[in-house]
C-alpha cells in the first residue's frame, strides 16, 4: 500500500527532525504536544493502540527494545487499574477541571440510581449538593494546595433519597506536578448513618413517652443561654438552631404522642388555682433599667415544672404497666397542647416529672398563664385499660431575665417551687418566691449543719422555772434546747427541730438534752434536797419510732444518778394517740420506771378524752392559745366578741382542769405573761404554770437563785 508506506515515510522524515517524546529517547515535546499528551493521558488506553506498535502512538517514531518493555509494563499497570475502577466495590469517578466527570464505574452508577453512559459530562452538582465550606476546599484541591480531601455528603438519587456517603477526592497531576484531573472515591453510609441518627434519637428522647429526655432538655436550657450572633448575653433562636435531633423518618416509632400541633387548652379550676399565686414582693424584684433608645429588650426565660399528684398510689393499685399508659397519655396531651412552636419544649425529666422550657417569654404572667393551663389539661379524665383515671397536677413556676441567672439556677428554684406546690395542698401552681426561696435555703443549711453542731459543741440547755401558782414556789424547769450558729446567731427550738425531726438528727440531739437536763437536776437535787425540784424534758415522737427511748433514758438516769421520780417527758397528743401502739407501750414502761409523762399542747390535736383514761399519763400542759384568751372583764359591762371569746377560754380552761383532777392528773399553763393571767388560772384549780411573767428561759443558775430566795423567804 504506497500511499500507506509515503505516509509513514514522511512522518518518520518529521520524527528525525524533532524532540523524541517517549521515554526511550529522553526528550521532552514542546508545549503543543504536552497538551496532547495531558489530553492522552485522560483517555484509557485501547486494543486499537496496540497496534501501532513498533510506532510510538504519540509521534510515530520507531521504538526500542527498553520502550516496548515500558510500554508493555505500563500497558499491565494500565490493564490492572481498569480492572480495580471498574469492578471496585465503592464508587469512583474520574472528574475534570470543570468539574464534570470524564468516567464512572458501575458500583458509582447503581449507588445513584444511574446509567454508566448518563453520567459522563454530567456536573459533579448535578448529583452532590454544594457547600461553602467544602467547595472552598475542593477548589483548593483543583488548585494544586492540597492532595487529598475527606468529606461526608448527600448525593441525590435519581428517585429523590438521600445517599449519604464518604467521600475521598485524590488529585491527579501530570509529569510536571500540573493538577490534571481529581478521582473521587464514594463509600456509601447510608445504613451507618440512619443507625447513628436513631442512637442519637434515643440518647436524647424518653423510650417510654418518646418525649425529649434530661440530656435534650438540658441542651435547650443551656442553648436559651448561650451568647447571640450579635453580641447579646442571649442565644434565642438562632442559638438553638441545630439543638437537638430530629427523629429520622425512617427510624419513626409506631407508638408514642401524637404530631405536634397547636391546640388551645382553656377552662379548669382557674379561679382556684388562681387562689394560690405566691405574690413576689416589689423589693425582691428589682426594676432592671431603662434600655436605650433602639436596643433590643432584655431576653427572658421560663420553666414551668410539672408533677402529677398521687402517682405512686396508680402504680401501687392498678400496676405499673397502668402506670406507664397513663405516663403515655399525659406525654401525648402535653406535646399536643404545650409543643407549639420552636419556642417551647416538652420534655420528661423522670418518673412523672415533665418541664415546659419557654424560651423567649415576655413576662411571668404567660408562664402562670401556661400553668393554668396545664392543670385544666391534666384535669381532664384520661382513658386507660379500659377505665377512666383523673389525676392531678402541681406546677412549679419560675420566669426572669436570661442575664439574672443560670441554667442551674432557674431548675432549682423549679424544683423548690413545684415542692411549695405539694406542701400547699397540690393541684395548683405556685410562682417563685425569692423570699421563699431564702428562707428555704436556710432552712436547708441548718438541716446540713445539725450533726456536725451538735459534734462541735454549739448547743446548749435553757431552763424556764415551772411555778404552783398555789404557793409560788419553783417546782421544776423546763429544759429548752438552743443552737448558738455562728452565723445566725442563737436560734430556738422552733427553728431547727423541726428540720431536726426530718433528718433524723433528733435523736442523737434529744439524748445529748436528756442527758445534760438530768445532769443538772441532779445537781439541783443536791444542792436542794427538800424541794424535790424536776427537770422536764420535750421527747420527739421519731425518739420512740427511731431508737429504744426506755433504755436510753434507763441509761441516762443511771450514768447521772437522778431519781426517774425528778424526770418529766412532755410528749405531743398527736404523737401519743396516734397510729401504731409502741408510743403508748414505751410511755407505759418509762412510767413504770417512775418517770413523769405529760401531755404537751393538749387540747390542740386528737382531744381524744378517752385515752387519758387509759394513757400512763400524770400532767396535762395546756396549749398556749388558750391562755391568750384570759383578758380582764370588759368595760362597762358590755362584752365585744374579743371578751365573749375570752369567756369562753376561761371555761374550757376549767373544764379541763376539772377533768384532769378527776382523773388524777395535774394541770400546767404556757404562756402567762401578767399577774391578771396568772391569778385567773389560779382561780380555775391549774396547778403550775409556766411564761414570761415568772422568767423567760435561762441559764440554770436563774432556776437555782429562785429557789434560794425561796428557801431564804
Amino acid at each position: 500500500m504506497p500511499g500507506r508506506n509515503e505516509g509513514a515515510d514522511a512522518h518518520r522524515q518529521r520524527a528525525r527532525h524533532a524532540e523524541p517524546c517517549h521515554p526511550a529517547q529522553a526528550a521532552t515535546a514542546d508545549g503543543g504536544e504536552a497538551r496532547h499528551q495531558r489530553h492522552e493521558a485522560l483517555r484509557l488506553p485501547t486494543r486499537s493502540d496496540e497496534q501501532s506498535y513498533p510506532y510510538c502512538p504519540t509521534c510515530s517514531a520507531p521504538l526500542g527494545g527498553g520502550t516496548r518493555e515500558l510500554l508493555a509494563a505500563l500497558r499491565a499497570s494500565e490493564s490492572r487499574f481498569r480492572a480495580a475502577f471498574a469492578d471496585a466495590g465503592i464508587g469512583m469517578a474520574l472528574i475534570d477541571a470543570d468539574d464534570r466527570i470524564i468516567e464512572a464505574n458501575p458500583a458509582f452508577a447503581a449507588m445513584i440510581g444511574r446509567e454508566l453512559p448518563d453520567l459522563v459530562r454530567t456536573h459533579i452538582h448535578d448529583i452532590i449538593d454544594p457547600e461553602e465550606t467544602d467547595r472552598r476546599h475542593y477548589r483548593e484541591l483543583v488548585r494544586g494546595e492540597r492532595d487529598r480531601l475527606r468529606v461526608e455528603k448527600r448525593l441525590k438519587h435519581l428517585d429523590g433519597r438521600t445517599v449519604w456517603s464518604n467521600v475521598t477526592i485524590s488529585l491527579i497531576r501530570d509529569g510536571s506536578g500540573h493538577p490534571l484531573y481529581t478521582l473521587a472515591m464514594v463509600e456509601d453510609v447510608t445504613e451507618q448513618r440512619l443507625l447513628g441518627d436513631r442512637l442519637a434519637y434515643q440518647a436524647l428522647h424518653d423510650p417510654l413517652t418518646r418525649l425529649p429526655n434530661r440530656t435534650l432538655f438540658f441542651e435547650r436550657l443551656n442553648a436559651a443561654f448561650m451568647p447571640a450572633p450579635d453580641g447579646s448575653p442571649q442565644g434565642g433562636s438562632a442559638a438553638r438552631a441545630g439543638a437537638g435531633f430530629e427523629q429520622p423518618a425512617e427510624s419513626a416509632p409506631t407508638a408514642g404522642p401524637a404530631a405536634l400541633t397547636e391546640a388551645a387548652v382553656s377552662g379548669g379550676p382557674a379561679g382556684r388555682v388562681a387562689t394560690v399565686t405566691v405574690t413576689v414582693p416589689a423589693a425582691a424584684t428589682p426594676t432592671p433599667p431603662a434600655a436605650p433608645a433602639g436596643a433590643r429588650p432584655a431576653r427572658r426565660v421560663g420553666l414551668c415544672y410539672v408533677d402529677l399528684d398521687g402517682f405512686a398510689a396508680i402504680n401501687e393499685t392498678l400496676g405499673h404497666h397502668v402506670g406507664d399508659q397513663l405516663l403515655v397519655a399525659v406525654a401525648a396531651r402535653l406535646e399536643r397542647g404545650f409543643s407549639r412552636d420552636k419556642e417551647s419544649l416538652v420534655a420528661r425529666l423522670g418518673g412523672d416529672e415533665f418541664a415546659v422550657l419557654v424560651a423567649d417569654s415576655t413576662d411571668s404572667e404567660q408562664l402562670t398563664r401556661l400553668a393554668t393551663e396545664l392543670i385544666a389539661a391534666l384535669e381532664q379524665p384520661f382513658d386507660i385499660a379500659g377505665q377512666q383515671l383523673v389525676v392531678t397536677a402541681s406546677v412549679g413556676v419560675v420566669e426572669r431575665p436570661v442575664q439574672e441567672t443560670t441554667p442551674t439556677d432557674l431548675l432549682k428554684d423549679a424544683d423548690a417551687t413545684l415542692y411549695w406546690s405539694k406542701a400547699d395542698g397540690r393541684a395548683r401552681w405556685t410562682l417563685y418566691d425569692p423570699d421563699r426561696g431564702a428562707n428555704q435555703l436556710t432552712r436547708q443549711r441548718l438541716a446540713t449543719a445539725l450533726r456536725p453542731a451538735l459534734e462541735r459543741g454549739e448547743f446548749t440547755v435553757e431552763y424556764q422555772p415551772l411555778v404552783g401558782l398555789a404557793d409560788g414556789a419553783v417546782h421544776g424547769a423546763e429544759a429548752l434546747v438552743r443552737w448558738r450558729h455562728p452565723r445566725y446567731g442563737t436560734l430556738s427550738p422552733d427553728r431547727f427541730i423541726p428540720l431536726a425531726e426530718e433528718s433524723g438528727a433528733i435523736v442523737p440531739l434529744g439524748k445529748w438534752v436528756l442527758e445534760e437536763s438530768c445532769r443538772q437536776a441532779r445537781q439541783w437535787q443536791a444542792e436542794f434536797p427538800d424541794t424535790e425540784t424536776f427537770v422536764s424534758v420535750n421527747l420527739a415522737a421519731r425518739q420512740i419510732w427511731d431508737s429504744d427511748v426506755v433504755a436510753d433514758v434507763a441509761q441516762v438516769l443511771e450514768r447521772t444518778g437522778l431519781p426517774p421520780r425528778l424526770l418529766q417527758l412532755e410528749i405531743t397528743e398527736s404523737a401519743v394517740l396516734g397510729p401504731g401502739g409502741r408510743p403508748v407501750q414505751a410511755l407505759q414502761a418509762l412510767a413504770d420506771m417512775g418517770v413523769r409523762i405529760a401531755i404537751d399542747d393538749f387540747g390542740t390535736g386528737y382531744s381524744n378524752l378517752a385515752y387519758l383514761s387509759r394513757l400512763p399519763v400524770h400532767v396535762l400542759k395546756l396549749d398556749g392559745s388558750f391562755i391568750e384568751g384570759f383578758r380582764d372583764p370588759a368595760p362597762g359591762g358590755r362584752p365585744d366578741n374579743r371578751f365573749r371569746r375570752a369567756d369562753a377560754d376561761e371555761q374550757i380552761v376549767g373544764a379541763m382542769v376539772q377533768l384532769a383532777h378527776a382523773l388524777g392528773l395535774t394541770v400546767t399553763a404556757e404562756g402567762i405573761e401578767n399577774a391578771s393571767q396568772a391569778e385567773r388560772l389560779r382561780l380555775t384549780g391549774c396547778d403550775t404554770a409556766q411564761g414570761w411573767y415568772f422568767a423567760k428561759p435561762g441559764e440554770a443558775e436563774r432556776v437555782a437563785a429562785m429557789l434560794r430566795a425561796k428557801r431564804a423567804s
